[in-house]
Order: C-alpha cells, then structure tokens, then sequence
C-alpha cells in the first residue's frame, strides 16, 4: 500500500512539475511575441515620423499608418499585461475594409523598406471586400507578413489583394525578391512557438490571427523568393 501511495505521490508531483513548465514556457512565449510585436510598430513609426520630417509634413495616409503601428504597439502591451490571467473578451468583431488596412500597413511600413533597401507595391484587384474581425489583430498580421519580407526578402516586395470566386473569400498575397523560406510555414511557426528559432515570430503571429478569423496562412509556388498568401472569409 505504501509502494501505490509512493508511486502515486510521484506521479503526482511529476504531473504538477510538467504542468508548471507547460505555464512557464507559456509565460515565456507571450513575452516572446509581445516583444516581437513592440519592436516592429515602434521602429515603423519612428522611421515613418523621421521620414515626415525630412520631407517637411505628414500627410494624412502616413498619420493614418502611424496611428494603426502605434495601435499594433498599445495591443501588445495589453497583450503582455494578460500573461498569467484569464484571457481578454475579444469577442467583438467589425467589418474591416481589407483594402484600405493594406493601403495603411503598405505606408506604415514603406519608410522601413526604403531603409533596407527594399520597396513595396500595393495592388488591389476586382471589388472591394471586407472581412470580419479586429482590425488591430488584423492589421498584426499583415504587418508581420510585410515585415518578414523586408527582413528576409528584399527587393521589390508586392502586397496584393482581391476578393475570391464567388466573394466567397479574400486574398492577401505577399512577394519578395529574397531566397525563400527556409522551410514550410507551419514548421518555421512551430520552432518559434517552441522558442527554437525567431525567424518564424512573426509567420506564427500571422498564422495564429489567421486562424482565430477562420482563414490560414499558407506558402504558394513563386518564380521569386518567398510568396506568403493570407486567405480571410469575405463578408457578404
């Protein structure tokens, strides 16, 4: 009786031991991505503010793209200030114009490109369309997408959307000059949640919003470099 009650105890206290880890590595993980998701937007609105500077004004698109960086930094605050507590009502869902928050995060991130020798091109094709969901969470996951291609990419990057067949669905395609993924974005999004590797954050980051929208981010064939594609469900 001894030896069940001993082996129970340890089991126990192995099971407990696994689940403080598990919570750990957690912890780790959320402070991992709110970290990624500060310095992205933070570097983004300086060099978009110092590029203002240079030319003598802000135009209204370049306030409207800092303002929706300086949100994507303020949504990752709250989302670290929530590490260890109950999750956040997130409930709340609007029509998002897909469009116009491509046009947004296309100028938020075109003073960082120029800076790294990059340059980005928005191209829209067919009628408008809008998804439902946040358009801060969303606008994360473009903004990592159009990041991920500046930092591993290069060159000429192209940020292009369209509405499906049938309306049914909208398409965010982003096309980079560089060598491609290293490995498929599901494995590249697992290293970094498993904190193996950084260099699939941000795809991790997209892929997570993504799926909480009932959409998925997926790697397409391209004659060039790396060709993410964003699927979202239109609304009708």
């Amino acid at each position: 009786m001894k030896v069940v009650g001993g082996w129970l105890l340890a089991s126990a206290a192995v099971c407990s031991g696994l689940v403080v880890r598990r919570s750990s590595e957690m912890r780790m993980e959320a402070v991992a991505r709110a970290c990624h998701e500060l310095r992205g937007p933070l570097a983004a609105a300086r060099l978009g503010l110092e590029l203002g500077v240079r030319l003598g004004e802000l135009t209204p698109a370049q306030l409207r793209a800092l303002d929706l960086e300086l949100g994507r930094a303020s949504l990752a605050l709250d989302d670290l200030a929530s590490v260890g507590q109950r999750a956040r009502d997130e409930s709340r869902c609007d029509e998002v114009d897909v469009g116009a928050l491509l046009a947004d995060s296309v100028e938020a991130w075109r003073a960082p490109a120029a800076a790294s020798g990059a340059a980005l091109a928005l191209e829209w094709s067919g009628a408008a369309a809008c998804v439902r969901g946040e358009r801060l969470r969303l606008a994360q996951a473009t903004g990592n997408l159009i990041a991920n291609a500046i930092e591993h990419g290069g060159g000429e990057i192209s940020v292009r959307g369209s509405l499906g067949p049938e309306c049914a669905s909208v398409r965010i395609e982003v096309i980079d000059a560089g060598p491609g993924l290293p490995a498929p974005v599901a494995d590249l999004a697992r290293r970094a949640r498993g904190g193996r590797g950084a260099r699939g954050r941000g795809l991790a980051i997209a892929a997570t919003i993504a799926r909480d929208h009932g959409g998925r981010l997926a790697a397409a064939p391209s004659e060039r470099g790396a060709r993410l594609v964003l699927e979202l469900p239109a609304v009708a």
